[in-house]
């Protein structure tokens, strides 16, 4: 007798607990958790980003990741007045590549390469290269500007200074153009002018 009483108790414990399991009200109870939890991470973020600031990190929250930058490498970063308007600083362009050349308006080869420069950026920017002008004309800022709309230039300028010429080896004669790789290292260096192909066989390695 006490061994078909002790049965019926198990029989009776195990059908509750798989009742309890299947109630809809705790399926309710549950998904409200996860709605909770679901919305207490959104917050969290929302406080992150507004002490961290988007700039410095960004959530990307389709993948569920923190969306992470390329490590920069030996090429000299540097924040410069874009003619364009605000600022350009080099190492934000990493994880693409780079061809850095030094110019004036008044360097007769240096007119010669816009155009190849131009080429190349049309045919070359949707695989990831970017062309970027530092210009180094001591006169006024509107000539130069004047100037960029005269040769139709298609990829964003600066005003150099004689920190970066120096941080850069010291620029003794313009042209000089710097290939830098997706990582931000310096990988060749370029001086006087030079065919757009020659430049296309060099990024097309790093592409």
């Amino acid at each position: 007798m006490n061994k078909y009483l002790s049965f019926l108790i198990i029989i009776s414990l195990a059908l509750f607990s798989s009742c309890k399991a299947q109630s809809p009200v705790a399926d309710k109870k549950e998904l409200s958790k996860e709605e909770r939890i679901t919305e207490r991470t959104k917050e969290l973020e929302i406080i992150i980003e507004k002490k961290v600031g988007k700039s410095d990190v960004e959530v990307k929250r389709n993948a569920g990741n923190v969306q992470e930058k390329h490590q920069w490498g030996n090429a000299p970063d540097f924040t410069l007045e874009n003619a364009g308007g605000g600022k350009l600083t080099l190492s934000d362009y990493s994880g693409k590549v780079i061809i850095l050349d030094f110019w004036a308006t008044w360097c007769g080869p240096c007119r010669m390469g816009i155009p190849e420069f131009i080429k190349l950026y049309n045919s070359y920017r949707d695989k990831g290269l970017v062309v970027i002008g530092v210009d180094l004309d001591k006169g006024g800022k509107e000539a130069v500007v004047s100037f960029i709309n005269e040769m139709k230039m298609n990829y964003p300028v600066v005003y150099g200074n004689s920190q970066v010429e120096q941080d850069f080896g010291g620029i003794r004669g313009i042209p000089t153009a710097f290939i830098i790789d997706r990582n931000g290292n310096i990988v060749n260096k370029l001086i006087g002018y030079r065919q757009g192909s020659e430049f296309e066989e060099e990024i097309k390695k790093l592409l």
